[in-house]
């Protein structure tokens, strides 16, 4: 099992690095390889243009890419175990929804109230976009953490966060009623996820944040693999439900809340790659499926945003539409490859 495993974890962090590289390869402008190395490797004597591309669109779009999907998986994976439940995600708790919300009102409100098409703003406008998007989704999280440590059935939790997220989509249902066609345009474009948002200084921080919190979710792999085993197992273990959940739900909102902010909502990366992980390897135990969830999770991030940007669809296609598309069919592959005896859930 051992050697095994090793082995599909250097084939995984082999991926990543293949898709890295073609990530900076290929795009809608064509840079040939030798360029692109030396632009890499700091060298003069390289069209200004190219070094632009390379350095203030590709890099930071293919790290961001990588983050996001990281960060993701994780949450997903830690939301699965921590409600028991194969479907839950990071959007199902309307973390996300939360984001959509603050995001909702600085885009819908500002073109209301001042008359001016908040897409018109530039710049200015994406940094107050993710910070509205942290507002309302940490809002939302606070709310959850407050509500779970009130009720105590995982399942009522879930339901009440399903209900929190309808509450805020038809608030945003409203807003966009009585909005400028613009604005609404920006809105839709802001839900469709996008990767290469993030620019210049607001990278160095998304990369810093979820550097931090990366290792820290880690500290909950104990955690999660007594939370496995059921509520009275974990409790005659010692563990402390509530604070555990608290703690679990603390960690995967955050992840989620951040990378919501910074590339929008991005469906189904959270959700698929826990299921992958978990058939490949064949295991429930945290210790490996949560460096493997993170490492996957990066690398099919990549790869999506690898297919957004395929030559030929100048600009690229909206990330969350290439992850559903692409991801749904891994997925179902992956589980349905798997003999039936293999599978208990």
């Amino acid at each position: 099992m051992h050697h095994h495993l090793k082995l599909h974890i250097l084939l995984i962090v082999a991926a990543i690095l293949l898709l890295f590289s073609l990530n900076l390869l290929l795009g809608s402008v064509q840079i040939p390889f030798r360029s692109v190395w030396n632009i890499l490797l700091g060298n003069e004597g390289e069209s200004v243009i190219w070094q632009n591309i390379i350095w203030k669109s590709r890099i930071p779009q293919t790290v961001t890419a990588m983050v996001a999907g990281a960060g993701l998986a994780v949450s997903g994976l830690q939301m699965q175990t921590v409600f028991h439940n194969p479907l839950a995600g990071p959007s199902v708790l309307g973390i996300s929804s939360g984001a959509s919300m603050g995001v909702a009102f600085v885009i819908l409100l500002s073109g209301s109230l001042g008359g001016v098409a908040l897409s018109r703003v530039g710049i200015i406008g994406n940094v107050a976009l993710t910070f509205a998007a942290i507002i309302g989704s940490f809002s939302i999280m606070a709310l959850i953490v407050y509500v779970s440590q009130k009720v105590k059935g995982n399942v009522t939790l879930l339901i009440i966060g399903v209900m929190i997220g309808y509450v805020s989509n038809a608030i945003i249902g409203v807003l966009k009623f009585f909005s400028l066609e613009e604005d609404i345009r920006a809105y839709v474009i802001w839900g469709l996820g996008s990767f290469s948002r993030v620019a210049g200084e607001q990278m160095y921080l998304f990369i810093i944040l979820m550097a931090i919190l990366l290792p820290l979710s880690f500290l909950l792999v104990k955690t999660l693999n007594l939370l496995l085993l059921g509520e009275s197992y974990a409790r005659n273990l010692g563990l402390n439900i509530r604070k555990a959940r608290l703690w679990v739900l603390c960690s995967a909102g955050i992840l989620t809340a951040i990378v919501t902010a910074y590339c929008g909502p991005i469906v189904f990366l959270g959700l698929a790659v826990p299921h992958l992980c978990k058939a490949l390897f064949r295991t429930s135990d945290h210790r490996i499926l949560m460096p493997t969830s993170l490492l996957m999770g990066a690398a099919l991030a990549l790869l999506c945003n690898l297919i957004a940007r395929l030559p030929g669809f100048e600009g690229a296609l909206p990330i969350n539409s290439v992850t559903a598309l692409i991801g749904a069919p891994v997925v179902v592959s992956v589980l349905f490859n798997k003999r039936k005896g293999e599978i208990q859930e």
